[in-house]
């Protein structure tokens, strides 16, 4: 497998860190010849993005002005869950209103019911899975926060393609063993970009209870697992330690080792996260 470059930028909260990141990991290239693109958020509770919980509407507005260079049609995703209700988030946390001031559409995939059943070849926990038919038609953008998670240690890039799935109720996946279900929603359905979101991220008692730190973050590249494994170095986790990543590196998915950091050195940012 080829080298995985990924970006880290220092920069306090604003539009300049996240453009910077997407310039060096050259993001056109990953989303030519699509004219859809999602950018899926991670809107697990209702809590702003200074709690660490919520992905920042500022980097996703860095993103739609970015790609309003490229002729293509935004939407800023989320699925209800359990714990999530998809339009209250989009409200509270200020990205109803930012998506509205940008001319770009906010998507709850709960309601969409023109479904497609993807089959998942040599899954892990599933066989299929169904989703939005405007997931298959787009380009994805992982738009993730830095934080812990109780479940699977980190909740990144990947564990963000989680969301895709538009049942309310999702618990049937946690029992199937949430790391495998990982896996298996990234070998059918790779994010384009992984952007994460590191202005404030989340240690201890993640994904919601956890104690918020402002980090100055963004963490991009085109390869999930790379990006992932980034920045859990960045958070003091060894990436083999975490299931999910380990695992999909094992399958090819991308790369843990092989990989170019390119902006800010790794040491020069890594900041040991609480564990749960």
């Amino acid at each position: 497998m080829q080298k995985s470059e990924v970006a880290i930028v220092k920069g306090e909260r604003e539009y300049e860190p996240v453009f910077r990141a997407l310039d060096l990991i050259d993001y056109e290239s990953a989303l030519s010849g699509w004219d859809k693109i999602l950018i899926k958020v991670n809107f697990i509770t209702v809590e702003t993005w200074d709690t660490g919980a919520t992905t920042d509407p500022i980097v996703v507005e860095a993103l739609i002005k970015k790609l309003k260079n490229l002729s293509v049609q935004i939407f800023v995703v989320e699925s209800d869950a359990t714990m999530t209700n998809a339009d209250k988030a989009f409200e509270v946390t200020g990205m109803k209103e930012m998506c509205k001031r940008n001319g770009v559409q906010c998507l709850n995939l709960r309601h969409m019911k023109d479904r497609v059943k993807i089959d998942i070849p040599n899954g892990e926990a599933l066989k299929s899975i169904k989703v939005p038919r405007i997931v298959t038609d787009s380009a994805i953008i992982s738009a993730a926060k830095l934080k812990t998670h109780m479940s699977t240690t980190v909740t990144l890039g990947m564990k963000n393609m989680f969301g895709l799935l538009p049942d309310k109720f999702k618990g049937k996946y946690h029992a199937k063993g949430i790391s495998k279900v990982i896996v298996d929603i990234n070998t059918v359905l790779k994010p384009a970009l992984t952007v994460i979101d590191g202005f404030v991220g989340m240690e201890g008692q993640g994904p919601t209870g956890g104690t918020p730190v402002k980090m100055d973050l963004i963490i991009a590249g085109k390869d999930v697992v790379a990006v992932d494994a980034t920045a859990a170095r960045v958070m003091g986790f060894e990436p083999l330690e975490i299931v999910h990543i380990h695992k999909a590196y094992k399958k090819g998915l991308g790369n843990i080792d092989n990989i170019e950091v390119l902006g800010s050195k790794l040491d020069d940012v890594r900041r040991v996260f609480k564990r749960n």
